[in-house]
């Protein structure tokens, strides 16, 4: 059992943070599974670009705001993996699938609040709960978290809120499986250079100048800096690290 090849399933696995996650572990030795919400043919090229690193990988669809859907969505993965490893089980989940939201407070609508609540809250909630009977023990769950749960920057209260709620959501997934040795930490990262949210850090220089000048590593974040440190959350060598939440943002507003 112990040269099992273990398995991580990320959401929001074909673009970002999320690719570069999947990768990352991929490069731990684990076999991958990643989820795209409508990009598959991105997602079919991270699944080549694991492929190429030696280790198995398969992309589904899922809409993570779609809670009716994640019945379906677990046994065709559990389906997949009977087949190919003769275990329904996977060993890591990772909730990264998101989306952002920039609005003043005064102007957010109640369809974009519960549009929020549902992707980053109640999405991972409860595609955690589906898969935690086919979740071998040991294993562990690492929830994206976020700087904005930390700090405060105009316009991003809903998001920044959602993301403060996933930090103790984590601590409290860690508390109750913490007696099948699964540990839960939530990763936090700053403002990072990819397409999310429009690519704002990436593209606006504004932005990127005013995120480089309040870190003190004095730049803006890249995805290489987020998914190696997911990654090692899904080894041996972090297996006495639960209930953290652990900020990979190069020390921005600290």
């Amino acid at each position: 059992m112990e040269n099992r090849t273990k398995i991580a399933l990320v959401t929001g696995g074909s673009r970002g943070l999320g690719k570069n996650s999947a990768l990352k572990i991929a490069e731990k030795g684990l076999d991958v599974i990643i989820t795209y919400n409508s990009n598959k043919e991105e997602a079919n090229k991270t699944v080549t670009e694991i492929q190429a690193l030696g280790r198995k990988a398969i992309a589904y669809q899922l809409n993570t705001k779609d809670v009716k859907s994640f019945d379906e969505f677990v046994k065709t993965v559990g389906d997949h993996l009977e087949e190919n490893t003769g275990s329904r089980n996977i060993d890591f989940l990772i909730n990264n699938a998101g989306t952002a939201l920039y609005m003043p407070i005064a102007d957010v609508t109640e369809e974009q609040l519960d549009d929020m609540v549902d992707i980053h809250f109640k999405g991972v909630f409860f595609l955690t709960q589906k898969f935690l009977p086919f979740m071998n023990d040991n294993g562990g769950i690492i929830n994206l978290s976020s700087g904005l749960a930390r700090f405060a920057m105009p316009g991003s209260s809903v998001y920044g809120s959602m993301k403060a709620a996933i930090d103790q959501l984590s601590k409290y997934m860690a508390k109750e499986l913490g007696v099948r040795k699964i540990k839960v930490n939530a990763v936090a990262p700053g403002a990072i250079e990819t397409d999310f949210g429009g690519g704002r850090t990436r593209d606006d220089k504004n932005v990127n100048a005013m995120v480089s000048n309040n870190t003190a590593l004095g730049r803006a974040g890249l995805p290489d800096d987020i998914g190696g440190v997911v990654a090692f959350l899904c080894t041996d060598d972090a297996g006495w690290i639960t209930a953290q939440r652990i900020e990979v943002s190069g020390g921005m507003f600290f």
